[in-house]
């Protein structure tokens, strides 16, 4: 992983960086405020190690609001002597995932980073779906195949995102009617023949290899590969 280390403590930053590049991890050290946010706006991090009192004018607290409320998501671990109970309840409020106190045992530290990378990744995992070099980000709504940005309509996102959550997966007409019009009726209706229509070609669009296929009397799937017996 690569980590941010955020400390104006010279012994605590030459104890942690060392430690965590004994552990396998790459790791940036800046010892103010400015030289912290500066780094975590401009460079990408799995995990940013935190220091609360900060010399100048930029305080650990400071640069944790300006990175939420520019959107950036990395998990914070705030490493501080404020340990009362309050002063935790500060740091997590402002945007911090964790909060260890000084002096704190460099075992607990590397094992509260591992949590924090293990709950991003699921977080990840849980806004992009791919299949292929088909992907959607869920957050920004961005669909894309290879290079090429896709715009699609709300309910060929919604079609698309129910298809890939499926991957794989022979999904039925009513299964679409269900779950993507929220519709309880005649399954042989062709609207979906029509959505399914135009969104095949948009991502298939240019492509050497097909993801959407049309399982002939069931219904529907999309996959990077095709399954036995579908073509």
């Amino acid at each position: 992983m690569k980590i941010l280390v955020v400390e104006d403590n010279e012994r605590v930053a030459r104890f942690v960086t060392k430690g965590l590049t004994e552990a396998g991890h790459t790791t940036d050290h800046a010892e103010n405020g400015r030289d912290g946010l500066f780094l975590a706006v401009s460079e990408r991090y799995d995990v940013i190690i935190m220091d609360r009192m900060l010399p100048g004018n930029i305080d650990g607290l400071t640069i944790i609001e300006a990175l939420r409320k520019a959107d950036n998501h990395t998990p914070i671990l705030i490493l501080s002597a404020l340990g009362d109970v309050d002063e935790r309840i500060k740091g997590l409020r402002a945007g911090g995932d964790d909060y260890l106190t000084k002096p704190f045992a460099f075992g607990e530290l590397l094992a509260r980073i591992d949590v924090l990378s293990r709950r991003r990744r699921q977080d990840t995992a849980q806004t992009t779906l791919e299949v292929g070099d088909l992907r959607i980000d869920l957050l920004t709504r961005k669909v894309t195949r290879g290079a090429r940005a896709i715009q699609l309509q709300p309910r060929e996102f919604k079609l698309l995102e129910y298809l890939m959550r499926h991957a794989g997966q022979v999904v039925t007409r009513t299964m679409l009617l269900e779950n993507v019009w929220d519709y309880h009726f005649d399954p042989e209706t062709n609207v979906i023949d029509v959505h399914i229509s135009k969104l095949r070609q948009k991502i298939e669009a240019g492509a050497e290899r097909q993801l959407l296929r049309t399982v002939r009397n069931a219904g529907y799937m999309i996959s990077a590969e095709p399954p036995p017996g579908v073509a």
